[in-house]
């Protein structure tokens, strides 16, 4: 896996990102960083990041055990150090998953295979924060409609 980070020197802070597989992201910095605040900040891409890979974690246990999940949603709440260099300290990852007749089981079961097993980003931010999940299921009856 390759990754390119260019400064965009014309914007203040501005960086651009390119990835081995082609695309492209941008990161920016605070006002009085220098920034422009016109893009996200590099460690909450880091957290978008860690949130992304366990919904996709998540939903992808769920489809395989042919769960029939709608939407998967995961808020990430952190805190940082107080002193440099500012790694996360705490994340707690607050899950939404909906679907048709999930149960329970199933949900808790793959939200806990992402955070034990599959997540490599959340596994390596656990190195430096305590990081925990909350779940909550919103389930919705199969409609019988014709």
């Amino acid at each position: 896996m390759e990754c390119t980070v260019n400064w965009n020197h014309n914007n203040g802070m501005l960086f651009v990102a390119s990835t081995g597989s082609g695309h492209v992201t941008v990161m920016d910095g605070a006002v009085e960083g220098g920034g422009r605040d016109s893009a996200p900040r590099p460690m909450e891409m880091m957290l978008a990041g860690a949130g992304g890979c366990a919904a996709y974690d998540v939903v992808l246990i769920l489809k395989r055990g042919r769960h029939q999940v709608t939407d998967c949603q995961v808020k990430l709440v952190s805190e940082r150090a107080d002193t440099d260099p500012k790694v996360f300290t705490k994340i707690v990852f607050e899950f939404i998953v909906s679907g048709i007749n999930l149960s329970a089981q199933a949900v808790e079961r793959a939200v806990q295979l992402s955070h034990d097993k599959y997540c490599s980003a959340s596994a390596m931010l656990a190195k430096t924060a305590a990081v925990s999940y909350t779940v909550e299921i919103r389930n919705t009856q199969e409609s019988h409609e014709n």
